[in-house]
């Protein structure tokens, strides 16, 4: 048997396992192999697999969507991970992100609150939270700036690509939603079914279960945060919102 963490979590409505068997079948296709999907620690997805196709299996499913490091032995400084956010606002040092260390023990990295500051503005890092829509689960891309192996302590920075990703997120006059914990499917369905399919300029799947929904001019998150909520059960919404920072 192989067993592969992606770099998916399932949580919330859990609605994102059947999305993940979908995209399984054609990714696998007419291979020989069975597969199983379950939630391991922090919610993170496991395929374990079994049959005589499952290593090039295991192998195409790294390749389409990643996998954890497992081991703080394999966190490498200067090297790219896709986490999550986690436990946001519960320190005012900085913001954890969720990379997928689980050996020796379960720990989560640190974008350290000097670097917010320094990258963004000097302001409490639960104003950043506010301001920038941030929720947990949201994916994020970062950087691993230093390891302290015999601490045990991972520090981190945005990519690039993730900060430009920010910056163009709460500069385009733009109403934002994002919706974690379930599945676009499901968020799509609720827009039409309150009308408001047609106040959403774009939708953009960033997870498994996190979609970000880009509205128009005028329209405001909170409304429509009120309409679709309902509809919503096990979902949470941030949002980015212009009227406030006018």
């Amino acid at each position: 048997m192989q067993e592969v963490v992606i770099l998916e979590k399932v949580y919330g409505d859990r609605s994102g396992f059947e999305k993940m068997n979908k995209k399984l079948r054609s990714l696998l296709g007419d291979l020989e192999v069975e597969w199983k999907l379950s939630a391991v620690r922090k919610n993170w997805v496991m395929v374990a697999l079994s049959g005589e196709d499952e290593e090039i299996s295991a192998n195409l499913i790294r390749e389409e969507f990643g996998e954890v490091p497992y081991s703080l032995k394999n966190v490498e400084e200067g090297q790219t991970y896709r986490g999550r956010f986690i436990d946001l606002g519960k320190v005012g040092y900085g913001a954890y992100v969720d990379i997928g260390v689980f050996r020796p023990a379960p720990k989560d990295a640190l974008l350290p609150l000097y670097y917010l500051k320094k990258t963004f503005e000097d302001i409490p890092v639960r104003w950043m939270i506010r301001r920038f829509g941030w929720v947990d689960n949201l994916p994020v891309e970062v950087e691993v700036t230093r390891v302290e192996f015999g601490a045990r302590e991972i520090e981190l920075a945005f990519t690039e690509k993730e900060l430009k990703r920010i910056r163009t997120w709460t500069s385009d006059g733009f109403d934002k939603l994002f919706v974690v914990g379930t599945i676009s499917e499901k968020v799509e369905e609720a827009l039409i079914k309150t009308g408001h399919g047609r106040d959403v300029k774009r939708m953009e799947e960033l997870g498994l279960m996190e979609t970000l929904l880009v509205l128009k001019k005028g329209t405001q998150a909170p409304g429509i945060i009120k309409a679709i909520g309902p509809h919503l059960p096990g979902a949470v919404f941030g949002a980015i919102k212009f009227e406030e920072r006018s």
